[in-house]
């Protein structure tokens, strides 16, 4: 066997490795970062301001763009590669390809800041592989017992150091308390496989390459992962789709404007392990609502598990970190989201 070969058969095993003990990884990661500001008193890492005493209505964040930030200090790192291979994502697709793994245009979030009640957030045009080629490359070194490039990121909520792509995590919950919850299946997911999570997530993105300021808003990028998780929709939504026209994103944006679907941010925060950042949010349905736009939830999508949970203050194991955040912030804020589960102590 030549050293390409051994090589890329020695990548796949510690890319199995990763994929069967994230959980314990992320474990791993979390005691690296000791002085780092948790959230919620989960693992989730953050920064002083990154979540707000109370939810944020979401039409009250301001969303700024930045067309030329300065490049992230490490990119596209080389550090473990199989010969041949010049980056991770390069890697992943051929070695050990998930079945959702696309390079579409995303956001990378250059700055977080505002006052209290009116965050600002600063984003910047960016690929989705830019994102995977850091993130799942830290997590697969610490899987193989390595720790340089992790070193040489430094801080994980620092966000010059990378390209920090951020996902919208969202608690879909109702007045009278249930929740999605989702169980992400290693073998179509790139990130957080085999791990439990709120519903729906994504990477904040455009619809399109060239739609990224026409698209520079949390909601329309929520309403289109909402389809895609909830009602099992494609990805692909073809060149002449118009989302304002779409039935379901009207249903949805009256819904919100009549005050049945109400839209909160909860805060941001960044995962030991893979260094993915989320923008924490929750959406809370009246009771009659949620059927409505939704129907019957099915119990398999094409990233994982689907069911629904009781909102009661407990969080599955073993859930991301974002997700764990996500869910107490939300039971903590549950009085002032109108959310009353009928399990409440």
């Amino acid at each position: 066997m030549d050293a390409g070969m051994d090589g890329a058969a020695r990548w796949r095993d510690e890319r199995a490795a990763l994929d069967g003990a994230r959980a314990r990884l992320g474990e791993v990661a979390d005691g690296l970062y000791p002085d780092v500001p948790r959230v919620a008193g989960t693992p989730l890492l953050c920064r002083d301001g990154w979540v707000p005493d109370a939810p944020v209505p979401l039409g009250d964040v301001r969303l700024e763009w930045d067309t030329d930030p300065a490049p992230p200090a490490v990119a596209d790192p080389p550090d473990g590669l199989p010969p041949g291979y010049r980056t991770y994502a390069e890697a992943l697709g051929a070695l050990a390809p998930p079945k959702v793994f696309e390079d579409r245009p995303a956001y990378r979030l250059v700055g977080a800041g505002g006052r209290p009640g009116a965050p600002v957030l600063r984003l910047a045009p960016a690929r989705y592989f830019d994102g995977v080629n850091v993130g799942e490359a830290v997590a697969h070194e610490l899987a193989a017992g390595r720790r340089g490039l992790r070193e040489r990121v430094g801080d994980p909520c620092d966000l010059a150091r990378r390209t920090a792509l951020p996902a919208i995590t969202t608690v879909t919950v109702t007045a009278s308390g249930t929740y999605l919850l989702h169980r992400r299946d290693a073998a179509k997911v790139a990130h957080a496989g085999g791990l439990y999570q709120v519903m729906p997530v994504g990477v904040f993105q455009p619809l399109r390459a060239g739609d990224e300021l026409r698209d520079l808003d949390l909601v329309r990028c929520m309403v289109r992962e909402y389809a895609e998780e909830v009602l099992g929709r494609g990805e692909d939504y073809g060149a002449g789709f118009d989302q304002d026209a779409w039935p379901f994103h009207r249903a949805l944006t009256a819904a919100r404007r009549d005050g049945r679907v109400r839209a909160y941010l909860l805060g941001l925060g960044v995962d030991p392990l893979t260094f993915a950042l989320d923008v924490l949010t929750v959406v809370v349905f009246d009771d009659d609502a949620f059927p409505e736009l939704f129907g019957t939830v099915a119990e398999v999508n094409d990233e994982g598990e689907v069911s629904r949970a009781p909102f009661d203050g407990t969080v599955p194991a073993p859930m991301q970190p974002a997700g764990a955040a996500a869910l107490e912030l939300a039971w903590r804020h549950r009085r002032a989201l109108r959310v009353t589960p009928s399990r409440a102590p």
